[in-house]
Formats: C-alpha cells, sequence, structure tokens
C-alpha cells in the first residue's frame, strides 16, 4: 500500500512523504550550528593529532636506532670507527652527537607523544560530548515537531493509524536518528578526514608501498555499498515489527480490565509472543548479514596487511627503508584500515537511521485534511445558530455517504435532540460542527460562517463537547476540570462541578479537588469520569454545547441532577444532545431522527409520535429497557 501511495505521488510530480529522510534529518544540523562547529572543530583536531603520533613514533624509533648503532660503532677500535661510521653513512662526529643527544632525544619525543595524546583526548572529549548534545538538541526537535504534527493532523489520519505505531516513531524511531548523528555522522566524517588525510601522507612518504594498499579500497567501499543497499530494508522491516509488538503491548495496557474479564490472558500472551517471535527472527536476519560483513573486512584488511608485510621487507632488506620509517608506514596503514574497519558499524547505524527518519518524515510530511484556510478569519462571538445545507459526508473521501444530503437549522437557545440507530449518523453530524472533519458535500453554517472558513481555534473555542468515550487525563480533578480554561479560578471549577453534579462525589475524596484521577482516570467510575468531562466542558462557558451520549454511564439518580442541571445550563446555548435514553429528549425543542445516513423526521415528541413510525418504534423500545430497570414511564403528555 506504502509503495503504491509512493507511486501516485511520483505521477503527480511530489515527492512521496518521508522521501529523502536520511539527508532531510542531517540538514537539521543547520539549527545547531554551534554545537556542530565545536565537534566538528574538535574533531579535526583531535584527528590531526592522532596523525603526528606515527611521525613521532618514527623519529623515537629513529633515535633509538640510531643510538644504538652510535654506541655499537664507537665502542669499535679507533681505527676501525670511521669505517664503520662510513659505512652506516654517518661520520665518527655526527656519532658522537647522537650518542650524547640520544636520551634527550627520546625524552623529547616521550614527552611529545604524551602532549599529543592528552590534546587529542581533550579534544575528543570536547567533540564527542558537543556532538552528543547536537544529537539529543535534534531528538528534541523531532519530538516536539512529531508530537506537534499528531496534535494538528485530523481525526481522519489517526482512524488510519495505530497508536503503537506513532509512539514507536516518537520514541525508538527519533533515538534511532539521533544514535545515527551522535556517532554514525562522527564516525563517517572521521574516517573520511584520517583515511584522506593518511593516503596524502602516505603517497608522500613512501609512494610504491602506498600502490599496494591502494587497491584495496575500492573493493572495500563496493563490498559496504551492496551491503548498505541490503540491509536498510531489512532494518525498515524491524521497526515495523517493532511498531506491532508496541501497538499489542499499548492496546493490552489500555484494555487490561476487557482481557482480564473475558479471561484472555492466554490468548494475548500468544498474539504477543507472536509479534515478539516475529521481531527476533528479523533481528536475526540482521545479525546474520553483519556476521558475514565483518569477516570479511578483516579479511581484506588482513591480506592487505600481508602484502604490505612483503614488499616493505624488500624494500628493509634493499636499504632503501629504515625500521622506523616502516613503523611509521604502517601506523599509518592501520590509519586507512581502521576506517574501512569503522564503515560496519557506520553503515549499520546509517541504515537504521534511514529507515527511521523515512517513518518519521511520513508524519510530519502527512497532510491533514482539516486546516486553516490561508485567510481563514477568527470567528467573533456567536449566538448559536447552526445550520446543515445539504450535508453529504464519506469518510476517507470515498466509499457510500455517512450522511446524505442532511439539511436542518437549529437557532441559539434550542436544544437538539438526535436519534438513530447505530450508524445512523448522529455522531457525525456533530463532528462535523466543531470540523472534526470536514463535508464531503454541502456546508456547515454557524451563524453564516461556514466553518471551513474560520481557524479552528476560534471555532473550537466557542464549542463545549462532552464525547461518548470519556477521556481524563493524568493529574488532579481540577486540572481535569481546566483542562480547557487552564486560567479558572478555583470557585469557576467548583462552579462548573456543582452544575455537572460532581462536587459532592468530589468532595468525598479527602484530597478532594486535589485528588489525583490516575491513568485515565482509573481511581473513578465511569459516571464519576463523564460528569467530571461535563464540568470541563461546562466551565468553558460555550455558545453551543455538544453532549454525546453524555448520561450513558451515570444511574438515574445522578442522570436526573445532571439533566435538572443541564437544563438549567442550557438555557440561552444552542445543543445537541444524543443520548439512548429518551427520557432525556422529551422536552428538547427538535428531535432528529436518522435512519441510514438521513434525516427522516423531525419535530418534538408529541408531533413526532404521530407522525414517524420510526421514532414511534424507537421510543416505545425504549420504554421496555426504562421498565425493566425500573424507571418510571413517562406519559406521552411530558
Amino acid at each position: 500500500m506504502q509503495a503504491q501511495a509512493a507511486k501516485s505521488w511520483r505521477r503527480g510530480g511530489q515527492r512521496p512523504p518521508g522521501s529523502g529522510g536520511l539527508g532531510r534529518a542531517i540538514r537539521y544540523l543547520g539549527k545547531h550550528r554551534r554545537s556542530v562547529a565545536l565537534a566538528y572543530g574538535a574533531l579535526i583536531i583531535a584527528t590531526l593529532a592522532q596523525l603526528l603520533v606515527p611521525q613521532l613514533v618514527q623519529n623515537m624509533i629513529n633515535s633509538v636506532t640510531q643510538g644504538t648503532i652510535a654506541s655499537q660503532i664507537l665502542g669499535l677500535p679507533p681505527f676501525l670507527q670511521g669505517i664503520a661510521a662510513d659505512t652506516a653513512g654517518f661520520t665518527v662526529e655526527q656519532l658522537q652527537g647522537i650518542q650524547v643527544n640520544a636520551e634527550s632525544w627520546l625524552i623529547g619525543a616521550t614527552l611529545i607523544i604524551v602532549i599529543v595524546a592528552f590534546s587529542r583526548a581533550v579534544f575528543s572529549f570536547v567533540q564527542s560530548y558537543m556532538a552528543e548534545k547536537t544529537s539529543q538538541g535534534i531528538a528534541f526537535d523531532f519530538r516536539n515537531e512529531i508530537f506537534a504534527k499528531i496534535q494538528r493532523l485530523s481525526f481522519s489520519y489517526h482512524d488510519q493509524n495505530q497508536t503503537g505505531q506513532l509512539m514507536i516513531r516518537a520514541t525508538d524511531d527519533v533515538e534511532k536518528l539521533r544514535m545515527f548523528i551522535a556517532q554514525g555522522l562522527i564516525l563517517a566524517a572521521q574516517a573520511f578526514l584520517l583515511l584522506i588525510a593518511t593516503l596524502i601522507i602516505l603517497v608522500l612518504t613512501n609512494w610504491r608501498l602506498t600502490l599496494v594498499v591502494l587497491p584495496i579500497l575500492p573493493i572495500a567501499l563496493i563490498i559496504f555499498m551492496v551491503f548498505g543497499a541490503a540491509v536498510q530494508p531489512l532494518f525498515v522491516e524491524i521497526q515495523i515489527r517493532l511498531s506491532r509488538l508496541n501497538t499489542i503491548l499499548q492496546e493490552n495496557m489500555a484494555g487490561i480490565k476487557v482481557v482480564k474479564a473475558f479471561a484472555r490472558e492466554r490468548h494475548e500472551r500468544q498474539r504477543f509472543d507472536a509479534a515478539t517471535d516475529d521481531l527476533y527472527t528479523q533481528g536475526l536476519r540482521v545479525a546474520r548479514t553483519f556476521s558475514f560483513l565483518f569477516p570479511v573486512i578483516f579479511l581484506i584488511a588482513q591480506v592487505g596487511q600481508a602484502a604490505l608485510l612483503y614488499f616493505s621487507g624488500q624494500q628493509i632488506l634493499g636499504g632503501t627503508l629504515t625500521l622506523g620509517d616502516y613503523q611509521a608506514f604502517s601506523l599509518y596503514v592501520i590509519y586507512v584500515f581502521f576506517p574501512l574497519g569503522q564503515l560496519g558499524f557506520i553503515i549499520s547505524l546509517m541504515a537504521q537511521a534511514s529507515a527511521s527518519a523515512t517513518r518519521i518524515f511520513e508524519i510530519l510530511d502527512a497532510k491533514s485534511e482539516v486546516n486553516d484556510k490561508p485567510d481563514a478569519t477568527v470567528l467573533p462571538e456567536i449566538q448559536g445558530h447552526v445550520a446543515f445545507n445539504n450535508v453529504t459526508f464519506r469518510y476517507f473521501g470515498s466509499g457510500d455517504p455517512v450522511l446524505k444530503d442532511v439539511s436542518f437549522e437549529a437557532h441559539p437557545g434550542q436544544t437538539i435532540a438526535l436519534l438513530g440507530g447505530t450508524g445512523s449518523g448522529k455522531t457525525t453530524i456533530i463532528n462535523l460542527i466543531p470540523r472534526f472533519y470536514d463535508a464531503s458535500e454541502g456546508a456547515v453554517l454557524i451563524d453564516g460562517y461556514d466553518v471551513r472558513d474560520v481557524t479552528l481555534d476560534s471555532l473550537r473555542s466557542r464549542i463545549g463537547i462532552v464525547l461518548q468515550e470519556t477521556n481524563l487525563f493524568s493529574g488532579t480533578i481540577r486540572d481535569n476540570i481546566a483542562f480547557g480554561r487552564s486560567d479558572a479560578t478555583d470557585d469557576e471549577v467548583i462552579e462548573a462541578a456543582q452544575a455537572a453534579a460532581a462536587h459532592d462525589f468530589i468532595m468525598s475524596f479527602p484530597q478532594g479537588y486535589d485528588t489525583p484521577v490516575g491513568e485515565r482516570g482509573s481511581t473513578l467510575s465511569g459516571g464519576q469520569k463523564q460528569r467530571i468531562a461535563i464540568a470541563r466542558a461546562l466551565l468553558m462557558n460555550p455558545h453551543i454545547l455538544i453532549l454525546d451520549d453524555s448520561t450513558s454511564s451515570v444511574d438515574l439518580q445522578t442522570e436526573a441532577k445532571i439533566q435538572k442541571a443541564l437544563d438549567h445550563l442550557m438555557e440561552g446555548r444552542t445543543s445537541f444532545v444524543i443520548a439512548q435514553r429518551i427520557t432525556t429528549v422529551l422536552n428538547a425543542d427538535m428531535i432528529l431522527v436518522l435512519d441510514k445516513g438521513q434525516v427522516v423526521a423531525t419535530g418534538k415528541h408529541a408531533e413526532l409520535m404521530e407522525t414517524s413510525p420510526i421514532y414511534a418504534e424507537i421510543y416505545h423500545s425504549q420504554l421496555v429497557g426504562d421498565a425493566e430497570a425500573g424507571e418510571p414511564v413517562p406519559t406521552e403528555e411530558a
């Protein structure tokens, strides 16, 4: 499905979401120029210090070798010293100077190596710390951007994407990308700098021996390019399987009560085991690939070292290469093979980061179906006149319509009740008012303003909503009631709670309004959570109130309290009520009866009892349920 989507983007001349992910992620370094400059500046200095070490070692070995030669020749009888010195390429005076200064040269070279090593350690620390700081900053940027984008994306996007998938992208995928920027990118820069500088030094030092080493490089690079292309899809699959695992874990943690209630622990363990096994299998597939890669690289390096040993040995025997020169050259050759060895680790990090970057940018590039228009205006204070003009709606823009040619008007202060069977379109209607979705055809108007022509923030700030599924956030009861108005005073919070019939049970807790609600309100009953959600909506003092089956989880006595409070608070507000209990809608100013996405009847209770068979059927079936529950059956005159 993703491949087909990418093809359609290419046909449209546009870049598929997430394309060029790693390159785009690296460009985020531009936001952290100071730390990047310090990291890579320190890297250059540390690398240059590293390149000095072989030369210093060469000087030490040559000093020791020359000192040894000088001691041996000067220990000969005087008449043989001149001949031996000439054979060694020195004069007797030079050998005497070497013998006198050998120890001081050795001490000096040792001190210089220590100073260089200390300097390299300091700059390596700076490079490592600043690289880590840069990577943490970029991870911070990505996590904030992902979260902000997820907040802005329309409901249709969340309908099509699992929560676990989104969580993995904001956590594990960002961490994979951060690791590459903190380590892989630095190692790649270090390897490139060390390789190029070392090759230049080798050519200038001994070009014949350099020709022995040079053929190894293109062979190694070709192998790495092949492996890089092979392992990236493997890492993509790992992230996909990890997302599946996280989705199962997230669903089970959220629904643990349902799992236990239906005794499905064994089944869920089997699901989790299967997902874990899939991830384990894919991990082994990657491990097998890299288990083959590293021995190949070491084999190439060993072959190169064997060839170097042979040809350098010939030069030593021929007298064209000193032991110190050989030692320096061999150390520089290690600097060639060392980056090659690092390339395996670099490619591993890069492949993982590339796969993760693509998945991250798929979110950041996602198009929200509900956005502010460029010329959107702020919705001013409203009276609450709501009109649906020939509204048709299809989920995801295709398929059978959920709403078909729906038209009605709600005047300011009216209470509109929505009735109908499951799938009749009740929830869809209330979702179109705050523009959770956009109408496929027709228009939704508030005080004459098309909701698509005003900003989302100004629109939704005029609307109070209590959804069918009550969601509370970790924190206190006060925090949850004041969720939409963090500046609300304690008196305002209490007033909203009293109106929602929540104040009494809140005060029954030892900590009152400071009582923690637990994760998703786990410490509260369903009715208590729903009353807090109602108080949260009422605190907004909305001009339009939407109650989506808002009293479904409360007992009859509590429902009566809430309904009485709502009757008072809905005065002067346009209210839309979805309720399964018909007693909550008997006094509505207008009842919309929906069936299969169409409004099949409108009117008040008494009128609909006479004119709408569907309404009468719903009413009488509800009465039977109420009677069985022991609820007083209202008369038709009510």
